[in-house]
């Protein structure tokens, strides 16, 4: 898949913000409510679905499988599904695009199908580690085969009688764990996934909420997910949370720019979400929760953000798989923070969309901030300010770093411009417009 041409952007500093943010649907859920919705009998209505790139990558995917994804209006969308086992083989090339979570989470629904079916994806994808989910996927009885090093393309034969799995995650990983969930759907009997940390857990609340037979328990081995295989999953109705991860961009804009206050409507307060909040609380941020709810089976609410004085932490390496989408944008709030922030057990973000930790360490160098790094850690200097004002920074057609760095400019020293942002389309498309109806000056 080519990519689209690059789109240089910038950001400067300007006047506090202020007013409320719609930030976009989780990507996530809107992935799983798409994937599941085809695997239900019956016709499930989501509201809420982030309409970004990836996302509809998923959609285009579970039509290509047979089902039918229609959308209705924003954010509203239909899928008439055709049941577990029920996938039919594409025509063509599955293409996700820059979506990690999409195709890995795809590869594991249809694995225990006995159809065929090809995987590949843009240049940053194909760069991306795929054992990891081919791996245990082969252990239903899938045949499998990819590009030499585990990479895009995947061609995955589908096994016509696949056995159940025991399977102990070898690094923290919701794709994994959901991976192998999700293939365990059209096994017999129980698939089990054991975690050494818990990871993100909307399949587990979504299968439950979707009729799945499906348990977890702490055990000596760990964090343990029992699934019973071969159920019938029942079309639902699933409202689609607001997405922390993004709102986490205008959260560090409100307590890096002096003077700003603004509120972020209906953030999910998933606990297995909330490692950025948490943190943000611990280096002194001003984060009032407002109006606690429930939809679509995930804790909600509200969060007025103010602008803060913070100081350095050192971020426990059990506290990562919480937060590793946010520590992009961390690194940035810890640069106007005073003192060092410590981020711990973060290597993941080595084989996401790109070497995260090498990205921000880089751009942040270039823009005046000291940053030191391991394989499993970064640790940023913080000194209450960024310089700014360098050549663009190379984002490696990253979504978070692009918008990590266009936040930056917002309260640093001199504009601050990314290479490309034509990434940020992947997860954010309104990213642009709602900084500017904050009051940021960037484009």
């Amino acid at each position: 898949m080519s990519h689209a041409p690059a789109k240089p952007m910038s950001s400067r500093p300007g006047k506090p913000l202020s007013g409320t943010a719609q930030v976009p649907g989780d990507k996530s859920i809107s992935h799983r409510a798409l994937i599941l919705g085809a695997l239900a009998v019956g016709r499930t209505h989501i509201t809420g679905l982030l309409e970004g790139q990836d996302v509809l990558d998923t959609g285009k995917a579970m039509q290509a499988f047979g089902a039918t994804v229609e959308r209705l209006g924003p954010g509203e969308w239909i899928v008439d599904g055709v049941g577990v086992g029920g996938f039919a083989e594409p025509a063509g090339v599955i293409d996700c695009g820059n979506s990690g979570t999409g195709v890995r989470l795809i590869m594991g629904a249809m694995a225990t199908t006995p159809i065929t079916a090809t995987f590949t994806g843009d240049a940053s994808l194909s760069k991306r580690p795929m054992r990891r989910i081919t791996d245990p996927l082969a252990l239903f009885g899938a045949d499998i085969t990819t590009r030499e090093g585990g990479l895009l393309p995947v061609t995955i034969k589908g096994v016509q009688d696949p056995v159940p799995v025991r399977y102990a995650t070898p690094v923290a990983s919701a794709q994994i764990k959901s991976a192998v969930l999700l293939a365990g759907l059209n096994a017999p009997g129980q698939t089990v996934v054991i975690e050494k940390e818990p990871t993100r857990d909307h399949s587990e609340r979504m299968l439950a909420g979707f009729g799945a037979t499906i348990t977890t328990e702490t055990t000596p081995e760990g964090h343990v997910i029992t699934l019973t295989g071969r159920p019938e999953l029942r079309a639902q109705t699933v409202a689609v949370p607001r997405d922390p991860s993004s709102a986490a961009f205008p959260v560090a804009a409100a307590l890096i720019v002096p003077g700003s206050e603004i509120r972020v409507a209906g953030i999910s307060r998933n606990p297995t979400r909330d490692g950025l909040y948490v943190t943000l609380a611990e280096m002194g941020a001003d984060l009032t929760w407002e109006n606690d709810r429930e939809e679509g089976g995930e804790p909600v609410a509200d969060l007025v953000v103010r602008h803060s004085t913070l100081h350095g932490v050192s971020v426990p390496a059990e506290r990562a798989a919480s937060m590793i989408d946010e520590f992009p944008i961390l690194s940035v709030i810890a640069a106007m923070a005073q003192g060092d922030t410590v981020m711990n057990g973060v290597a993941e973000l080595r084989v996401k969309e790109s070497d995260r930790i090498d990205a921000m360490a880089k751009g942040l160098r270039a823009n005046g901030v000291e940053v030191d790094e391991t394989r499993d850690s970064m640790t940023v200097h913080g000194k209450g300010r960024i310089p700014g004002g360098a050549g663009p920074v190379a984002t490696h057609l990253d979504h978070r770093i692009a918008m990590s760095f266009l936040i930056a400019g917002l309260a640093a020293d001199a504009e601050v411009t990314v290479d490309d942002g034509a990434a940020i389309a992947t997860s954010f498309p309104d990213f642009v417009p709602l900084m500017r109806g904050l009051g940021g000056d960037l484009g």
